[in-house]
């Protein structure tokens, strides 16, 4: 099950099927399915019901390329780093240094025990050096994805160990040489996204925290050995939408808009060598890369076609953002073991891209998520909860772990002591004699002897995010699950809450 926010986009696919009408069934023998895309095995011009199957299949198998782009854009929209507003010109890192708060509607499913970076990358113009501090005991990832939002990269303390570093990010078809301190990252795609994250361990690390991310440096391979400063006054596309949900201006787009800007985003960003049936097959209702489009080349039963196929794979993509393909559930947490890295995986894919725009490899940060308690009913501010880890239970981690409380809107909740996540590296939890940990989960506070263990909680519906990151193989394997959230009766009042900041 899927947190709340989710539902509306639930309402979007009912429409969206109903308005694109049944699809026409073929034949079997004519056509396959890889990982929940369905395409025609026939060659030639495609009739009307294979253009159609065709079409929908490009609209999940592109989606992730396109809304890349889109956030790209709005990403890097700015003439100089501007960390409030997360944005950055191409080439160069925003460094997030600031805690959210339930005020942040800025971003969805904000997380409170980590720092954020972002760099947007253009390889085209040349390899990209990031350099990374010793870590000296914190932990960091830095998720490097590529423009199909495949992670090719992550170095941090689990891949690249504990000292300092310089990565060459290089594109496609370079074959440079690098200097002997500079290890290379071969990236799939000239496109690529560097999203960080830095183990922050609450108000008095801060400070430390962020010194630590502002040794993060990205310098062009072209630069390396110089005193390097990034320009501060870079041209901004006065067409660029900053302020509309990238989500919302893809599905906005009309047919002939969205596989236009696919089929010239794959020159730069080549497809996979496994993606040949599904390059083949959309190549038969003009998707070529590199070649524009020619939607008003076609005629009018052509493009109806394709229309339709637009919206059937539409409704897949969002269909797969609510229940991502292959994702477990257990006692009442549901965990996607099989994301950052998709082969021929589209569905998911899609999926994935439309809900994150970055998302971390499950050995870096696993996430299970709960919407319902362990009876199955949907969490309620109306009611107290606990959490119980046994001792044996505790969440299995290499680095730390956190659990986060969001409202259906899928932000951080307003509460009287600024508490927005449990987790041991952000408090003095107590544990009970046995090694236990119980965490209560309710609107108001339990009371003094249990206030260091509440994640405070909104009066309506809610729902948990864990967060493990360097995951051990007990929790990735799943052997390990969360043990599921205990309702122990309606909410109960009480007067002593603090209003002090934890």
């Amino acid at each position: 099950m899927k947190p709340f926010w989710m539902l509306s986009i639930l309402f979007i696919v009912i429409i969206v099927i109903s308005g694109a009408g049944c699809i026409t069934t073929q034949n079997a023998s004519t056509t396959q399915t890889i990982d929940g895309i369905t395409i025609p095995t026939t060659t030639g011009s495609p009739t009307p019901a294979e253009a159609r199957q065709i079409a929908a299949a490009a609209y999940v198998y592109g989606y992730p390329l396109v809304i890349m782009d889109i956030s790209k854009d709005a990403g890097t929209a700015a003439p100089t780093a501007e960390p409030t507003l997360g944005l950055a010109p191409i080439n160069q890192l925003v460094r997030g240094a600031v805690t959210p708060t339930a005020a942040n509607e800025n971003a969805t499913r904000l997380n409170v025990d980590t720092l954020y970076t972002f760099g947007w990358l253009n390889l085209a113009k040349g390899p990209m050096v990031l350099s990374v501090p010793a870590a000296n005991g914190r932990y960091y990832v830095m998720s490097i994805l590529d423009a199909w939002q495949n992670v090719f990269a992550d170095p941090g303390p689990r891949t690249t160990g504990n000292g300092s570093g310089n990565f060459a990010i290089v594109g496609p078809g370079w074959n440079g040489t690098l200097p002997s301190n500079v290890t290379k990252l071969q990236s799939p795609t000239n496109t690529v996204l560097i999203n960080a994250r830095t183990q922050q361990n609450g108000p008095a690390d801060f400070p430390a925290a962020v010194a630590f991310e502002n040794n993060y440096t990205l310098i062009p391979l072209s630069a390396w050995g110089t005193t390097y400063t990034p320009p501060s006054n870079v041209p901004v596309n006065p067409n660029v939408n900053r302020t509309a949900n990238t989500v919302q201006q893809v599905a906005n787009m009309t047919p002939a808009t969205f596989y236009d800007r696919m089929a010239t985003l794959m020159v730069a960003n080549p497809p996979s060598s496994a993606d040949k049936p599904v390059i083949d097959q959309i190549a038969r209702i003009g998707i070529v890369p590199g070649n524009p489009f020619d939607w008003g080349g076609m005629n009018a039963t052509m493009q109806n076609a394709i229309t339709q196929g637009t919206q059937d794979g539409m409704a897949q993509v969002y269909a797969a953002s609510v229940n991502f393909p292959g994702a477990v559930t257990n006692n009442g947490w549901t965990t996607s073991y099989n994301v950052g890295t998709y082969g021929t995986n589209y569905t998911l894919r899609a999926g994935v891209a439309l809900s994150y725009i970055a998302i971390n490899l499950p050995q870096d940060a696993l996430y299970p998520t709960s919407t319902v308690d362990a009876t199955g009913i949907p969490y309620s501010g109306a009611n107290d909860y606990v959490l119980h880890f046994a001792k044996n239970e505790i969440p299995p981690v290499n680095a730390f772990w956190s659990l986060t409380m969001y409202n259906t809107r899928n932000y951080l909740v307003a509460n009287p002591i600024n508490r927005y996540a449990i987790a041991p590296h952000l408090g003095n939890l107590t544990y009970n004699p046995d090694g236990s940990l119980d965490i209560y989960i309710q609107n108001t506070s339990p009371g003094p002897a249990k206030e260091s263990n509440w994640l405070p909680a909104p009066s309506d519906q809610f729902y948990l995010a864990l967060r493990l990151y360097w995951s051990q193989e007990a929790a990735l394997n799943g052997s390990w699950v969360p043990p599921a959230v205990q309702t122990v009766g309606p909410a109960t009042v009480t007067t002593n809450a603090t209003t002090s900041a934890s």
